[in-house]
């Protein structure tokens, strides 16, 4: 039997930050394929991720803390936007909404994702999805534009069949994709 080979996540401390979308739903089978490529992950969900995938559900694969909330009462002094950040030696954002996007790109950090963003350090990669009339919005392109100006790398997004009954770009990467633009950045 041949020894299988180190996965080059693994190891890895990776940040996952899921937003609210439909495509959050495959954030649990990246969740599950990192933490068996050995990569230690924390997740930090949005309010509207918790819509689409539960934090229970993500714990459970990760193996590890899943973070929704900036404000929780801690039992001591502990700004976990600021310990997110500082642990990550990568963020990945995946899915990214055209909401979480513009967020980034004007400097709003209003949630806990958000202001770990802003904290971090660690390289980070963004992976969009939603509605190809979203993606190709003007706005939503100049956006993409200035973060990557700005040293933020993206994968996908992909074209085919959306939730919402259209085809065209917007589909999130597959997780094939996105685990190889995370084994590139670390």
């Amino acid at each position: 039997m041949k020894k299988k080979s180190a996965s080059p996540v693994s190891g890895k401390r990776i940040l996952l930050g899921v937003t609210g979308c439909i495509a959050a739903y495959k954030s649990c089978d990246l969740v599950s394929r990192l933490t068996q490529a050995g990569a230690e992950l924390r997740v930090a969900m949005t309010r509207e991720a918790c819509e689409f995938v539960t934090p229970l559900t993500l714990r459970t694969l990760s193996r590890g803390p899943v973070f929704t909330e900036m404000f929780e009462s801690p039992r001591e002094y502990d700004p976990v936007h600021v310990r997110l950040a500082e642990w990550a030696e990568i963020l990945v954002i995946a899915p990214a909404t055209a909401n979480l996007i513009g967020k980034i790109a004007c400097g709003i950090a209003d949630d806990l994702l958000t202001c770990s963003m802003m904290a971090t350090r660690a390289p980070v990669l963004i992976a969009p999805a939603m509605n190809t009339a979203m993606y190709e919005n003007k706005i939503v392109q100049e956006n993409i534009k200035k973060l990557k100006k700005r040293g933020y790398r993206f994968v996908g997004p992909d074209r085919g069949y959306l939730a919402c009954g259209c085809e065209g770009i917007g589909r999130l990467a597959s997780t094939e994709e996105i685990i190889t633009a995370i084994e590139r950045l670390v």
